[in-house]
């Protein structure tokens, strides 16, 4: 179960809006073995494509020495999917190398860059097993349905 402040959901909509027709991409980062997503990093979309997604290597270097010196780990890895619904690719799940993580993941396939619904969901995936998980609000502590902020 992933739960997630209100305000990260929010942030993680507003940049897959903001890149669409490209897949937007970030991190959220915590304290290491906390498993609580407090710090929100969106990242550049290197590939620049509307079907792939692709940290810049070097932004990905400097963000984890950035996390280590912060005790930090990657709590949540999201991304956007903008023609699609929000269920890891082949290539999301090959890509998988952070078990611990929550794999969160943005469909802006009905509004685009607007502000209609998103699809947000939540996975773990670990040597290849693609396992959804449900999402609580943190503030509230209300389920998030599949269709949210």
């Amino acid at each position: 179960m992933l739960t997630i402040a209100r305000a990260h959901l929010e942030a993680m909509a507003a940049h897959a809006r903001a890149d669409h027709p490209d897949e937007a991409c970030g991190v959220i980062a915590g304290p290491v073995g906390s498993d609580r997503p407090e710090r929100f990093i969106p990242m550049v979309n290197a590939a620049r494509s509307p079907t792939f997604y692709e940290f810049d290597s070097a932004d990905l270097l400097r963000l984890y020495r950035e996390m280590d010196d912060h005790d930090e780990e990657p709590v949540v890895i999201y991304h956007s999917h903008t023609a699609t619904e929000a269920y890891p690719s082949r290539t999301d799940i090959s890509y998988a190398s952070e078990p611990a993580a929550h794999y969160v993941l943005v469909s802006t396939r009905e509004c685009g860059n607007d502000e209609g619904p998103v699809e947000i969901r939540s996975y773990r995936i670990v040597d290849g097993a693609v396992t959804e998980e449900p999402i609580i609000v943190a503030e509230t502590g209300e389920a998030l349905a599949a269709v949210g902020p």
